[in-house]
């Protein structure tokens, strides 16, 4: 399979590129540091990785990316990425659950175990995580459960579960203290790894029709809504 794969759903801008498939692939990635430098380096990094494995998007089987949750400015730049380079070549895009993506990233790390149970989270912020139980067995993952946006000590842990994330260092002391602890991220290489089982699955879509996924819906308040607020508090006894 010819696919790219993208993430700048976290403060890490990961792109991987695949040629073939099994123990004959071909792989092409970079990873650099997010945030403000996405939307300047992204396309420009693409385009290297394209021209380094003589591939045009109209030979790509696939369009790749993290759809979140996740940063909301990133998760909007990689759709809107995606979208523009699929519709151009006229290629099916593949949004892939970032959570999902953390949990695969994770195994990887555990030596491609055939039987694990993970729970990913991710940092939302706010003093905030995004979180979600993820299980593989007998070769896939079953669809993620117990999705949420939570306090960290609002985490309800299954002792069976490896924790896998990048919260650890944020709120590593407000996380179960027994729990089995991997870093992990969304990489664009894990994008990979799942995009084969998912689009055999059906999960690939016409660029337009690709979207991000938010968990937490809205973050910042309008005018009318702070004087509401305010409001509401003076009238208070």
């Amino acid at each position: 399979m010819k696919l790219l794969a993208l993430d700048t759903s976290t403060d890490t801008m990961s792109i991987a590129l695949q040629r073939g498939a099994g123990g004959a692939a071909a792989l092409f990635q970079h990873t650099a540091a997010g945030g403000a430098q996405t939307s300047t380096q992204l396309i420009p990094e693409i385009l290297r990785l394209m021209a380094l494995a003589q591939l045009r998007f109209a030979d790509l089987d696939a369009i790749v990316f993290g759809a979140g949750p996740g940063s909301f400015t990133g998760l909007r730049t990689a759709c809107s990425v995606a979208q523009g380079l699929a519709f151009g070549a006229a290629v099916p895009v593949l949004p892939v659950d970032t959570l999902l993506a953390v949990a695969e990233e994770a195994r990887h790390h555990n030596g491609n175990a055939q039987t694990f149970a993970v729970t990913a989270l991710l940092d939302a912020r706010m003093d905030e995580l995004y979180t979600a139980d993820h299980v593989f067995d007998d070769g896939s993952w079953a669809p993620g459960s117990n999705v949420r946006l939570i306090k960290p000590e609002q985490l309800v842990w299954n002792s069976t579960n490896v924790l896998a994330g990048n919260v650890f260092d944020s709120y590593g002391t407000r996380l179960p203290a027994l729990a089995t602890r991997i870093t992990a991220l969304p990489t664009a290489t894990a994008l990979l790894r799942l995009a084969p089982a998912l689009l055999a699955a059906g999960g690939a879509v016409s660029a337009e029709q690709a979207l991000p996924s938010y968990i937490r819906d809205k973050v910042a308040q309008t005018t009318q809504e702070r004087a509401a607020i305010k409001a509401q508090a003076g009238a208070a006894p």
